[in-house]
């Protein structure tokens, strides 16, 4: 049950503490207290470790309903006017959604704040510098095409190495 696996790899490049990239996460006017940085961790078994640490999520219009966001790699490492420029989800394989390489878990809110890890085995590092990292306002649903009805987008940061 507690055996070898991957994730003993994981908790070491998170205790580490040496990502490889990283994205500074700004909301726009709208959101000004929306931050946070997500991390990219180059794996030994290849592929990369992804984690997101966000403050100032906006809350939902419902204490029962948690607040989930839509978070996207997209084509573009361009943040400015809106994140207007920052293109559709990064899709090198024109798949459909929610099947894109720029397709990542979404984010739930705890009173604006939201950590996640996840491992991904089919995106290398060298591919997603220089795009960006969004954050849409709504809950992506998994099914409309061409990128899960997000909502706009409201916080961005452009992938960098270190």
């Amino acid at each position: 049950m507690f055996g070898i696996t991957p994730r003993l790899n994981f908790m070491k490049l998170l205790t580490d503490n040496r990502p490889r990239a990283f994205a500074k996460i700004s909301g726009d006017k709208e959101y000004p207290d929306l931050q946070g940085y997500v991390y990219f961790y180059e794996a030994s078994n290849g592929g990369i470790l992804i984690e997101a640490e966000i403050f100032g999520l906006p809350q939902t219009d419902s204490l029962e309903i948690p607040a989930f966001f839509g978070f996207h790699l997209h084509e573009t490492g361009d943040c400015s006017d809106h994140f207007s420029h920052t293109g559709g989800h990064y899709n090198p394989g024109q798949r459909p959604h929610p099947q894109h390489k720029g397709d990542m878990p979404p984010l739930r809110s705890s009173d604006g704040y939201a950590w996640l890890a996840f491992y991904d085995d089919d995106m290398k590092l060298y591919d997603i510098v220089g795009r960006s990292v969004v954050i849409h306002r709504d809950r992506d649903d998994f099914m409309s095409q061409p990128a899960g009805n997000a909502g706009e987008k409201i916080a961005c940061g452009v992938i960098q190495t270190i």
